[in-house]
């Protein structure tokens, strides 16, 4: 599941769930953590969602570092895609998923009101996690701190192209009269936060879509080329510099506030210990840092185990 579909495609269909655990885990979400077939977690172990694509895996294991160092045992459990996971953090068959605070507000929030609903997300991440925890909050859920680090649709060029019409901002781009062909997913005329965005709220001349897979490959590659000239990726799209290209800032804040943070089963794991132990990654990793790990799992082709470990033992996170 490409996380760049969180805001600008549709939400996935719900498909099979993809069973991958690392630590001590099952084989299914009702057989985890040491708990019996009614998928409750044992005393001190704590069952982790995560999504299918590299960055909720590496999140998920730093989750994993900060608890084991509370405490408790866990286990890993990976889901294609957050119809299957969101329900299951409700039931109590996890405990712990890592989260983008935008996102999870208008899924929960279309959940309750409908694909027609009212947006309750915005730029504004004190607003947007506001409205998150009254929506996740009747359904059991807790919702810990927003954190620094920021997983947002993002905008990207060619340096080269950057350089030569000064652009750092999209504004900058808006203001150069360029015109510019898109590489994004083919809903990316229908999305606010797309083409109707760039072009209302920056004034950029959008001649036409490419529509590529988001931020794939082959959507990069064309902008290398100078096929297209600007790719549609996320704030902490690691590959980047492998194409030559570089994120203009959205300076206008037409994206809304997709902070990571930690959303847990209220019952299971809403205890002060753990909100503790989770909080404390957010006030440390930034969107730099984020976009760094992804490369190292993406690029570098290491472990999220080992990469998280790292990282946690490298801030001074555990011991």
């Amino acid at each position: 599941m490409s996380k760049i579909l969180r805001v600008v495609g549709a939400s996935a269909s719900a498909v099979a769930l993809a069973v991958g655990a690392t630590g001590c885990g099952g084989d299914s979400l009702e057989k985890s953590g040491g708990g019996d077939s009614s998928g409750k977690p044992g005393k001190g172990s704590l069952v982790i969602g995560t999504a299918s694509f590299a960055e909720s895996k590496i999140l998920a294991e730093l989750y994993a570092g900060l608890l084991e160092h509370a405490g408790y045992s866990t286990s890993i459990k990976t889901v294609d895609t957050r119809e299957l996971y969101e329900p299951a953090l409700e039931k109590g068959q996890m405990d712990v998923v890592p989260e983008y605070a935008a996102t999870l507000a208008e899924f929960l929030n279309q959940k309750k009101n409908g694909p027609n609903a009212e947006p309750v997300a915005s730029s504004d991440v004190d607003d947007t996690v506001k409205a998150l925890k009254k929506l996740a909050e009747p359904r059991g859920l807790k919702v810990l701190d927003a954190g620094k680090a920021v997983d947002q649709n993002a905008f990207a060029v060619s340096g080269k192209f950057a350089k030569e019409h000064d652009l750092k901002t999209l504004s900058d781009l808006g203001k150069s009269g360029q015109k510019v062909k898109l590489a994004a997913g083919d809903e990316c005329p229908k999305r606010p936060f797309c083409q109707p965005g760039l072009e209302k709220r920056y004034g950029i001349d959008i001649v036409g879509i490419d529509p590529l897979d988001i931020g794939s490959v082959q959507a990069k590659q064309a902008v290398k080329d100078g096929k297209d000239q600007m790719v549609l990726t996320t704030t902490t799209d690691a590959t980047l510099d492998q194409f030559g290209l570089v994120l203009l800032d959205d300076d206008k804040n037409l994206q809304n506030a997709d902070n990571v943070l930690p959303v847990v089963n209220a019952k299971s794991a809403g205890s002060s210990k753990i909100e503790n132990a989770l909080n404390k990654l957010g006030r440390v990793l930034t969107t730099a840092d984020l976009t760094e790990l992804n490369k190292k799992v993406d690029a570098e082709r290491l472990k999220p185990a080992d990469v998280a470990a790292d990282y946690l033992k490298e801030k001074g996170l555990v011991k």
